[in-house]
């Protein structure tokens, strides 16, 4: 127990930001040849504190653990406060495992400036986890907007399409876009916070998540917040209207990056940890927007994808449809429904992530994924069509899938609360078997056209390991889901009591 309680005491957290971006510096200290080789030592390394923070989390308590504390700007009491809890806490190792997963995809694909791409894969790493464990709001906005460097220069530089620079520009036009409500909504907090103390800016601000949860907004504002966050956060989901860049990326852009974009939602994630605690009474008065939102995406998503002559795209689309099923999850307001997304986010990163990483093992070999091309793809590669139907499968909820009990709770609090999006949301999943099925169809049993695919090589032994890893934890997790309820039961209901 004592043995326990000290590394718990441990700065794991900073240790797990930290990582990266000393893998990222190290890099640059040795042989260009060297240079995944340290990406992947970097990852692997941070992912025994992560691990280590999931096993010694308390799923009794609510409250954040592992708390650290660094001054930034202290005359705004702007900190990095670092904290994890039940709904935070399995992000860190399986955004480093799907990192670790993004690298050996790119072991051989990328030849050029490998220093570069590995040095700015680990720069989004250090930036995606600081939103995972920033539990003050400024230096979450920090870390939010420092994934967009490292993504724009990987999707033009390294970008598979001959309109990889557009696609880098657009994703990076909306995401600023997107940022500006969101640092509007973090300034009104933090000043109305100075406001309700009596005390004049700078002195009175705070950007303490928990100063900010514990202080009430005025009707009025409380609406503009809830509204700026959500198109801040709609953005990055994406959301229907603002999922035009996606699509592009998914085609345009590096395939084992498209994986971190459709792996990692860090704009739901944001709606679950920001949007709703900061403003409660405006959320639940606009759930019917949000549940819209949801099925708008969902049935959009479906109809989209089952109209693609591309894997990719098809893909992309697919994503959107599923997170759309999170949003309507995050619209019930009960614990079902809360536990449902916060479930269906972690199968994101190694579902939808594994299948795009599959289709980037593809086009790889084939130079395309275009349906036409990919004809006849299971009779020389069997393993990869085998892992990509399980995957696939999983991703339309197959009893036995971590997929199942994450959809199957977001439905049963969906036709509680809001019964016709529930039953919209079942159309949609029966439209997300059509895509899948006719999808895979022809790209694995369709007539062999190309030439290529009849020399294709199947999953080499670190793809296979890659493939293996995430279908053994969509497995575990399907069988065993209390896994995963267990750790976010506590803080589930403690986010449920705060919107009383």
């Amino acid at each position: 127990m004592a043995h326990s309680e000290t590394i718990s005491n441990l700065p794991l957290l900073s240790s797990i930001l930290l990582l990266p971006l000393i893998g990222a510096s190290a890099i640059w200290l040795l042989p260009v040849l060297k240079a995944r080789l340290t990406t992947l030592v970097t990852l692997i390394l941070a992912l025994f504190p992560a691990i280590a923070v999931v096993f010694l989390l308390d799923p009794e308590s609510a409250e954040f653990q592992f708390v650290e504390h660094y001054p930034w700007m202290p005359a705004l009491d702007a900190h990095f406060r670092f904290g994890v809890d039940g709904i935070s806490v399995a992000f860190l190792p399986l955004t480093l495992l799907l990192m670790i997963g993004v690298t050996l995809a790119s072991w051989t694909s990328v030849q050029t400036l490998q220093r570069v791409y590995f040095s700015l894969l680990l720069l989004f790493a250090t930036a995606t986890l600081g939103v995972f464990i920033s539990i003050d709001a400024l230096a979450f906005f920090l870390f939010w907007e420092l994934t967009l460097a490292p993504l724009y220069f990987l999707i033009s530089l390294w970008g598979i399409g001959p309109h990889r620079r557009y696609a880098a520009t657009k994703y990076t036009l909306f995401m600023l876009a997107g940022g500006i409500p969101l640092l509007l909504a973090i300034a009104v907090v933090a000043f109305n916070h100075a406001e309700i103390i009596g005390a004049t800016p700078p002195a009175g601000l705070s950007f303490d998540y928990q100063t900010l949860l514990d202080t009430p907004l005025p009707a009025g504002l409380e609406m503009v917040v809830f509204l700026f966050l959500l198109v801040g956060f709609a953005v990055k989901t994406p959301l229907f209207p603002l999922h035009t860049w996606l699509p592009i990326v998914a085609l345009e852009g590096p395939v084992p990056v498209a994986a971190l974009l459709v792996g990692l939602k860090l704009g739901v994630y944001g709606l679950i940890r920001f949007a709703v605690p900061f403003a409660p009474s405006a959320a639940q008065e606009l759930h019917w927007l949000l549940a819209g939102l949801g099925v708008i995406g969902i049935i959009y998503g479906a109809l989209a994808a089952l109209n693609q002559t591309n894997l990719r795209r098809m893909l992309a689309y697919a994503s959107m449809s599923h997170v759309g099923l999170v949003v309507l999850g995050i619209a019930s307001f009960n614990q079902q429904g809360l536990q449902g997304a916060i479930f269906q986010l972690l199968n994101f990163v190694v579902i939808a992530g594994g299948l795009f990483l599959l289709t980037g093992y593809l086009h790889h070999r084939l130079g395309s994924t275009d349906l036409i091309h990919l004809g006849g793809a299971a009779q020389t590669m069997p393993l990869l069509a085998a892992f990509f139907m399980f995957l696939g499968l999983a991703s339309l909820g197959i009893p036995g899938s971590s997929g199942f009990p994450a959809e199957f709770l977001i439905l049963i609090s969906a036709l509680q609360t809001h019964t016709g999006a529930g039953l919209a949301a079942l159309f949609g999943m029966i439209l997300g078997a059509a895509y899948l099925l006719n999808s895979y169809r022809q790209c694995f049993y369709g007539p062999m056209t190309d030439g290529q695919v009849r020399q294709a090589q199947d999953l080499r032994p670190r793809e296979r390991l890659t493939m293996a890893i995430f279908s053994l934890l969509v497995l575990v997790f399907g069988l065993f889901p209390d896994l995963v309820l267990d750790l976010t039961r506590s803080t589930a209901m403690l986010w449920l009591a705060r919107l009383q």
